[in-house]
């Protein structure tokens, strides 16, 4: 009989330890996607890139861009490199738009 009170306890604990234990939040999910999202931004070389582009944004945009510098230590270019490949990979159906207009303008 003492077994079986043993084991009803050990049961109990574990269950009361399981409620107690910490679950994985939506927020915590979320900072772990804005960890990998930044480790993927550092990891992404842009070094070789020669060619310049001269782009414009809003005032508010800029802003965020220097506070995610600031925060992260990531450049603007690099940043913005990163975000229009991973665009262009992400929506490959811009690339065949791409394509029929240079035919298209070839004609």
């Amino acid at each position: 009989m003492a077994k079986i009170t043993s084991l009803a306890d050990e049961i109990r604990n574990k269950i009361a330890s399981e409620k107690t234990a910490p679950k994985k939040t939506v927020a915590a999910r979320k900072i772990n996607t804005d960890v990998a999202i930044i480790a993927a931004i550092e990891a992404y070389d842009n070094s070789g890139h020669k060619s310049m582009v001269h782009v414009r944004f809003d005032e508010q945009t800029v802003k965020t861009l220097n506070h995610f510098k600031m925060a992260t230590g990531i450049d603007t270019t690099k940043l913005v490199a990163f975000s229009v490949q991973q665009l262009f990979a992400e929506h490959p159906e811009l690339k065949s738009i791409i394509k029929q207009f240079i035919q298209n303008v070839s004609l």
